[in-house]
């Protein structure tokens, strides 16, 4: 499997994550998004996609929970009632998988979402 963006062929798994994530820009996650069925991504699904890169670029490779990920975007967007609903209502396929396909991310092999 490959995506195509801008004429450039950019390789992933066979799950659809990317090989290289060197490769990840947000031309790229526009594209991975509408394979996933998202369709146009806002600004609340930026800010979980650079929570998610930023994490695991700079923070040794961490992958985080869904738990955690909800107690983050609640901070950020001040937001004390957020639900794991409202993650998923971004990101339908779990935000800690489906969300680091986006962000360009290996997949992750822990089981369940928390």
């Amino acid at each position: 499997m490959a995506y195509e963006v801008n004429g450039t062929t950019i390789e992933t798994t066979e799950a659809g994550y990317l090989v290289d994530l060197n490769d990840w820009n947000e031309e790229v996650a526009k594209v991975i998004a509408a394979e996933e069925g998202i369709g146009e991504l806002t600004e609340r699904h930026w800010d979980v996609i650079n929570y998610l890169r930023d994490q695991y670029i700079n923070n040794g490779g961490t992958q985080p929970m869904e738990r955690i990920i909800q107690k983050a975007m609640a901070e950020q967007w001040g937001d004390k009632k957020l639900s794991s609903k409202d993650m998923y209502t971004l990101f339908p396929r779990a935000p800690s998988k489906q969300g680091l396909k986006v962000a360009g991310l290996p997949a992750t092999n822990r089981k369940g979402g928390y």
